[in-house]
């Protein structure tokens, strides 16, 4: 007796079959996330330090500590913020490092 290899039949909701399919599908999926983000990056419902984390994490990239450094007009305009507030989330992270920074250190005067 020969066995005969049937194609197994795939349901009609199986959402990707092949690979061009399942590319574009990640592709859209790559494009959804991107715009939620963008739109995160840009919400007034989000605060200064929530907006400019998203930037970061959109562009993989780090909040400069230098005040003038040109990218932060930039990231002001994306995160629709002004320039100020962008100067005073660096000023807090800096003092949070610092903070940080000084309870790590040993008291010198033991």
């Amino acid at each position: 007796m020969t066995e005969t290899k049937t194609s197994a039949h795939h349901p009609t909701t199986e959402l990707v079959r092949t690979h061009s399919e399942r590319l574009a599908f990640e592709e859209r999926e790559r494009a959804q996330k991107r715009r939620l983000e963008l739109a995160e990056q840009r919400s007034d419902l989000n605060p200064p330090d929530v907006r400019i984390r998203t930037w970061e994490q959109v562009h993989a990239l780090r909040l400069p500590d230098d005040p003038m450094h040109p990218v932060l007009d930039v990231i002001a305009i994306d995160t629709r913020l002004t320039l100020a507030q962008v100067q005073e989330e660096q000023r807090a992270r800096v003092a949070q490092r610092s903070k940080r920074t000084q309870a790590r250190e040993p008291d010198g005067n033991r």
